[in-house]
């Protein structure tokens, strides 16, 4: 069977069974900031796994997207590591049990993948005495085929939260593929045991200290790994060999000229190229992108790992986006929005391929500054450090690093570099905080919502309602009450303030009673169906079951629609200036301001940005009608509604439209006619990222407010240069010639001012050991100037060794020059000028020929300059 049929008959079967199937989700977790990535097949399903949301099916099933990186450098070493791989899964939301998910399991690998009864191996927790009967007595799986684990194989939970034992299916792959141990068997480190399938049985809820207690509705949640199962279906050594990465491979050997399967080392880099171009095409399709933080800088990594691996098959040239046109054509029948981003995926890859090898032309240079400065010093090593900063800073394998080295005839310290690496790693695992599945709050929310009725927003159509309160929460903890002054959280059983999401702040505003008074500061909604208010009580008791009047800050919630409004238009505008390719990559909407991320590839020009700022004020000018209306999401999309990346919807949407120009999905507060966001001002343009950019805007009465201070800044400005503001371009223009002309001038006196002051100096030179020595202080503005002094000395001295300082705004500049034939006498004017920047409280250093340091005490300058004689009498002594 190929990948594909495998993938469809997996969906087929347990669409027999009563699931719905589902898309697999985005590689980027919607709204859950405790993870980088969708690593499992149940991490869409957590919600519903948590109680924090209610699911609209009970049975579900499908293929997901993961991505991985803890064992990156396991990848293309052995025969299933992966970064990005896809988990096939069946999951139940207090449906069905055991009873049916293992029977089902056995029913699908021996009815519909055909793997042999007799090769195939159970494990089950050690107390799992149920799941053992199941698989014993129901399925018929010999006894001695049904291995009991403990809890560091087969318990799975993370921290507090909904958690259970599992059950794994092995294939025996025989005696071949084993390491040959007696005692070899299931959960060995070999290849021979190869666990396809693993069944988790969510049954209990463990509290924050530690206890579990049954949970009321069990779940189910599987997850098989497709390339694994093809590996074995297909009958090859490893899952590189199936049909899911051999055209890929295939393709990348051919563009080097190569073929996959006769050189050990070739494969391997075949094998990581392959990887990591999946991991990044499908992470870029779902709307990451390269950057040095959080995700970005993941797939950063894996992009510029696998560009390295190229290099090591010999290719200077771009190559990785055309290994992301093979993927997708590849992997776009199961995943159609691959052919549908696919210019946008390449463009990104290719602009960071092109950009990394300007990175790796720098690493270079580095590498054969080592090589020499190495040589000059009677090395024939590459210190293990440099080469690992070569590797963590600038890309370079260490194979790479030591391909160029042997070349130049060195070696380099391999356990040096292996410490360096250690080192760091250790640095990362104490960096690193276990992430819980379910915090003590996310835990407290959940319980309040199951004890309390559902509470509902009010706030599309009014500003204000009469409400009880459901719950209070003070200092972490339920309460029954809460005095003035205490910061408190509050659940009413319904509320007219907008919750923080999708982007917009919550609202803010007063709950008030008789002789009651609770400023709001923030709204969330942790949990489906529960709203929890933030604020403090400024006068009075506030209660549970008390009969309040929630109110929302009227002018706040008009300013920050204006500005939402404001961001489906700004949208609209970007498409049509920019291109389609625009999508919004995330978006910031605060009464005060807009922010608004979109994918695009180089800055916005100015006029383009005119243009924008133009088509947005033009749409609020037409005073277009905004009308919201829920539907499904299939009619949403048939409409032409844009929706976000990664985003999940549920079967009904509320959709946003403005008149004919905008139709977005959306759940934000929205002003009733584009004419009410008043003026739209963009304020800023920067880039966040390779292939991202970031525009901020304001509106209303903060466009207003823009305006007003930039006119006041104008007028200040033609007053200082005493002209009108109409004059001022004229008049700046006749400053800066001006200007320039000043400057001219004063690079040709100071010029001059260098030629006399090297005439002087030169009548200071000493000779030591029969080499001219010159160290002194001079006048210079900046390092620049003493690097140019040092230069003419040099040149003027023909041989011999030169040591300025210069004292600026109460620091030292630093130089030491030595002419070439020097270096092999032992002369380095790296470690001279460490040396005599260290007399003035500083540090520095380069390379042997040309070196600069700074320093913080002018005051010991002199000291500094005469002990450079010392220094380099020291270093000739050495020889």
């Amino acid at each position: 069977m190929t990948g594909d049929e495998i993938r469809e008959a997996f969906l087929q079967f347990f669409a027999g069974k009563g699931h719905k199937i589902l898309p697999s989700a985005s590689l980027i977790p919607l709204n859950d900031p405790s993870i980088l990535w969708t690593a499992a097949g149940m991490v869409p399903f957590k919600p519903y796994f948590t109680g924090a949301a209610r699911p609209e099916f009970l049975r579900a099933a499908t293929c997901q997207k993961c991505l991985r990186t803890p064992d990156i450098d396991s990848v293309g070493r052995t025969a299933r590591h992966h970064t990005f791989f896809e988990m096939l899964g069946n999951f139940s939301f207090g449906d069905y049990f055991k009873e049916s998910a293992i029977p089902w399991a056995w029913e699908f690998v021996t009815g519909y993948l055909e793997l042999p009864a007799e090769k195939l191996w159970i494990t089950v927790y050690q107390d799992d005495d149920e799941a053992f009967e199941i698989w014993r007595h129901t399925v018929g799986v010999p006894a001695e085929r049904i291995v009991r684990m403990g809890k560091d194989t087969n318990f799975w939970e993370i921290g507090v939260g909904p958690c259970g034992p599992c059950s794994e299916i092995y294939v025996d792959l025989g005696a071949e593929r084993g390491c040959g141990l007696p005692d070899c068997g299931v959960g060995c480190d070999c290849d021979r045991y190869l666990e396809i399938w693993n069944l988790v049985f969510i049954q209990f809820n463990r509290d924050g200290g530690g206890a579990y207690s049954p949970l009321a509705r069990k779940g189910i949640d599987t997850g098989m790994g497709l390339e694994r199962v093809a590996s074995v279906l297909q009958k090859v050594p490893s899952n590189f060999d199936t049909d899911l990465f051999r055209d890929i491979m295939d393709f990348t050997a051919g563009l080097f000229g190569l073929r996959y399967g006769v050189d050990e080392r070739t494969d391997t880099a075949l094998k990581i190229i392959a990887d990591h171009c999946r991991a990044i095409t499908f992470a870029i399709s779902d709307g990451a992108l390269p950057s040095n933080e959080g995700r970005g800088y993941v797939i950063r990594r894996l992009l510029r790992r696998a560009v390295r691996y190229g290099r090591l098959l010999g290719t200077g040239e771009i190559f990785l986006s055309l290994v992301a046109g093979a993927v997708i054509k590849l992997m776009s029948k199961a995943y159609p929005e691959l052919q549908e981003r696919r210019e946008h995926v390449l463009q990104v890859v290719g602009t960071e391929e092109d950009r990394f090898s300007e990175t790796l032309a720098q690493g270079t240079d580095i590498l054969t500054g080592l090589i020499r400065e190495a040589g000059a010093g009677g090395e024939k090593v590459i210190a293990g450090k440099d080469a690992f900063k070569l590797y963590d800073t600038y890309g370079f394998p260490l194979e790479l690093t030591q391909e160029i080295a042997a070349e130049n005839g060195f070696a380099v310290d391999t356990d040096g570099f292996a410490v360096a690496m250690e080192e760091q790693r250790q640095r990362a695992r104490g960096a690193r905080s276990e992430t819980e599945y379910l915090s003590v709050r996310d835990a407290l929310y959940r319980e309040i919502r199951a004890g309390v009725r559902e509470s509902r927003f009010a706030g599309y159509d009014s500003l204000e309602t009469r409400a009880f309160v459901l719950a209070l929460l003070g200092q972490g903890e339920r309460a029954d009450v809460a005095a003035a002054g205490e910061e408190v959280e509050f659940v009413l059983d319904v509320t007219p303030f907008y919750a923080e999401s999708g982007g917009q702040a919550g609202d803010r505003g007063t709950v008030t009673a008789p002789g009651l008074e609770v400023e709001v500061s923030g709204v969330i909604k942790p949990v489906e169906g529960l709203y929890v208010h933030r604020g403090k009580v400024k006068k009075g008791l506030f209660k549970v079951n008390d009969r309040v009047l929630a109110q929302v800050d009227a002018v706040r919630r008009l300013a920050a629609s204006r500005n939402h409004s404001a961001t489906h238009l700004l949208h609209r505008a970007l498409k049509e200036v920019l291109g389609d390719h625009v999508n919004q990559a995330g978006s910031l909407v605060e009464p005060e301001r807009l922010r608004f991320d979109f994918s695009h590839y180089a800055a916005v020009e100015p006029a383009a940005l005119r243009r924008i700022e133009e088509r947005v004020n033009q749409a609020i000018l037409s005073n277009l009608p905004v009308e919201t209306f829920e539907t499904s999401l299939a009619e949403a999309r048939s409409l032409g509604a844009a929706a976000l990346f990664g985003e999940k919807y549920g079967e009904k949407v509320r959709v946003v439209k403005m008149g004919d120009y905008s139709l977005e999905l959306c759940g934000g507060t929205h002003v009733r006619t584009t004419a009410e966001v008043g003026l739209f001002k963009l304020t800023g343009e920067s880039s966040i990222g390779s292939g991202l950019r970031r525009v901020e805007a304001v509106t209303g009465e903060g466009a207003l407010r823009h305006v007003n201070k930039e006119e006041e800044q104008l007028i200040e400005a033609a007053c200082l240069l005493k002209v009108t503001p109409p004059e001022m371009t004229r008049r700046l223009a006749e400053l800066l010639r001006a200007l320039k002309e000043l400057e001219t001038e004063n690079e040709t006196l100071q010029a001059r001012l260098a030629r006399f002051q090297v005439a002087e100096l030169v009548e200071g030179v000493r000779e030591i050991k029969g080499i001219k020595v010159l160290a002194g202080q001079v006048s210079a503005s900046d390092m620049d100037s003493l690097r140019g002094m040092t230069d003419l000395l040099r040149d003027r001295l023909g041989s011999g060794v030169v040591v300025l300082g210069s004292a600026v705004d109460n620091k030292v500049n630093l130089v030491a020059a030595s002419t070439k034939d020097l270096l092999a006498r032992g002369v380095h004017a790296g470690k001279l000028v460490k040396e005599v920047a260290a007399v003035v409280g500083g540090g520095g250093g380069g390379r042997p020929e040309m070196a600069q340091a700074g320093g913080k005490d002018p005051s010991h300058l002199p000291e500094a300059l005469e002990k450079a004689y010392a220094i380099v009498e020291a270093q000739l002594s050495q020889k």
